[in-house]
């Protein structure tokens, strides 16, 4: 068995467009087909893993942190029974953070079996996304080989799927369901809130990402300890915030259960409930149930939090990522805050689109004010300062813009099936308000339709009984917008978002008030208008 080897991180620049990291060889890795067969073939895995482990972790500073935390965790475990009969989740997304947090438990996980003879199962979860790039499914086979994972009887690597639980593979191909269910998460969301960030693509994110910590830590009898790089005050911040969300709309859960982390995932259930309800109409039972929560989890379950013992810092320990671990910042699934996901370098393509339809200014200016937040956000997540130059150079030079528009084009409709029509449809939101902005849509983008406004607004209200005349009018209306004409007809009944995305009271703004990934920006909503403030979101 051999862990990751002969990888070197490198930045290449390609005369003024955008930086990459490649390996400088190619990553070869021995993929054991099943767990070792012999305890003492383990026992020699373990030894020779632990040794590749420290001389990294030493390398960069960090083993004298295993060596502080593994005291601790063992105190932890120990109090709630055997060692060898106890389990510690870790949830990995397949960033550059995560990665590094898996690597330093299982560093716990095998110093604790050279010190005691024994050791924790270790189980590893995925919660998997149509955002969510084949290269980031190969960081994370990457990291699970460098670290000897599937070989080791003690460790579980899991890939979540909406309720789907299942052993990680790297070639699983993406849920179709999975898919569906993002996609209209995204268009009708967008719809609601003119495309922004946070709510269009991370709210329902967050709480699938919820949910699947629920399946995890309750999956095979459940789980012992859930290890967080968050620090007790920011967990503590967490569960006030979503217990004090939950009671504005209305929806806390009531005495005992409030307590523990089942209280916080039976608050966020209910959080979500009262989100899908007001998106999709309480009417909407399938659609609100299938994107529950889950909250049943062992009672004696807790948190382990390794926040005072290690550095986050990807630049603390760069050459243990990029070299041991195999982590390569792809083109694609780097995207501004984001070492896991594409959805970002959307969110940015939606505002050059919303300059471009809405405001009538160029696709160009939209891209440069989300560019400029994009880098704020990293800024203040710590990124090493050439990962920021390499979000820059993406979006500059000669045709920059253009390329990355067609990139994210083709990203949307692989990823989510959405064309850039209906994204455009989306970032004027027309149907809201009785689809009230549907003539001065389909004046703008909808020319061949202008002469049928007063049909189609009455299809959408429902208003009037739909003939079979009209079915060209329902293909027209699902096509550019992606909905379905009862979807549509949810939304006019809705209410819309104002273009500064400020003073609202909906459960999209109660959300987002607490959400530190938000600013505004000063921007203009036609081409020689005056400066206006709006608040913008995003990663």
């Amino acid at each position: 068995m051999s862990a990751v080897t002969g990888t070197t991180a490198t930045e290449t620049a390609d005369t003024g467009t955008a930086e990459t990291l490649e390996t400088a060889e190619t990553l070869e890795t021995e993929k054991p087909d099943s767990p070792c067969e012999t305890p003492a073939a383990t026992d020699e895995l373990r030894a020779a893993t632990l040794r590749e482990l420290r001389r990294w972790m030493v390398s960069s500073g960090h083993w004298d942190e295993v060596e502080r935390c593994v005291p601790k965790l063992r105190a932890q475990l120990e109090r709630i029974g055997p060692l060898d009969e106890r389990v510690v989740m870790v949830a990995y997304g397949g960033g550059k953070d995560s990665a590094y947090t898996t690597a330093f438990v299982r560093s716990m996980q095998l110093r604790l079996f050279e010190l005691a003879g024994t050791t924790f199962r270790l189980r590893v979860v995925t919660m998997r996304h149509a955002g969510t790039p084949g290269a980031v499914m190969r960081n994370i086979d990457r990291t699970y080989n460098a670290l000897n994972l599937p070989a080791d009887p003690d460790c579980e690597q899991f890939l979540i799927d909406g309720d789907e639980i299942t052993p990680f593979h790297v070639d699983l191909p993406q849920r179709d369901h999975v898919i569906a269910r993002n996609r209209l998460d995204v268009l009708v969301t967008g719809h609601r809130t003119l495309g922004d960030g946070r709510p269009t693509f991370c709210n329902a994110c967050n709480l699938s990402a919820a949910h699947a910590f629920g399946l995890g830590a309750a999956h095979d009898g459940g789980v012992d300890l859930i290890i967080t790089g968050d620090s007790p005050y920011e967990q503590r911040t967490y569960l006030v915030w979503i217990h004090r969300l939950a009671e504005r709309l209305g929806v806390a859960p009531q005495g005992a259960e409030r307590t523990g982390f089942r209280g916080v995932l039976k608050a966020t259930d209910n959080i979500g409930r009262a989100w899908f309800e007001d998106i999709y109409g309480k009417d909407a039972t399938d659609l609100v149930e299938e994107r529950r929560v889950h909250h049943d989890i062992p009672d004696h379950m807790r948190f382990f939090s390794i926040y005072d013992d290690t550095e986050y810092a990807s630049g603390d320990h760069w050459e243990l990522l990029t070299d041991y671990l195999g982590f390569q910042f792809d083109d694609v699934a780097f995207s501004f805050s984001e070492s896991d996901c594409g959805n970002p370098a959307l969110m940015a393509h939606i505002r050059g689109l919303k300059c471009e339809r809405v405001y009538g200014r160029s696709y160009a200016e939209g891209l440069d004010e989300y560019v400029a937040f994009g880098k704020q956000l990293m800024v203040k997540k710590e990124f090493p300062e050439h990962l920021i130059e390499m979000i820059s150079a993406r979006y500059e030079g000669e045709g920059a813009v253009e390329r990355m528009r067609t990139a994210m084009d083709a990203y949307a409709l692989d990823n989510f099936g959405i064309t850039e029509e209906q994204l455009a449809c989306m970032v004027r939101s027309p149907f809201t308000d009785g689809a009230a902005g549907l003539a001065d849509y389909l004046k703008a983008e909808q020319p061949h339709l202008e002469g049928e406004t007063g049909r189609l607004t009455e299809l959408v209200n429902g208003s009037a009984p739909q003939g079979d005349a009209d079915a060209r009018l329902v293909a027209e209306l699902e096509r550019f917008s992606g909905l379905s004409l009862a979807q549509l007809g949810v939304l006019a009944t809705s209410t819309g978002r104002p273009l500064t995305g400020i003073g609202q009271s909906q459960p999209v703004d109660l959300i987002l008030e607490g959400d530190p990934h938000k600013l505004r920006i000063s921007t203009r909503h036609t081409p020689d208008g005056q400066p206006v403030e709006e608040l913008i979101s995003g990663r």
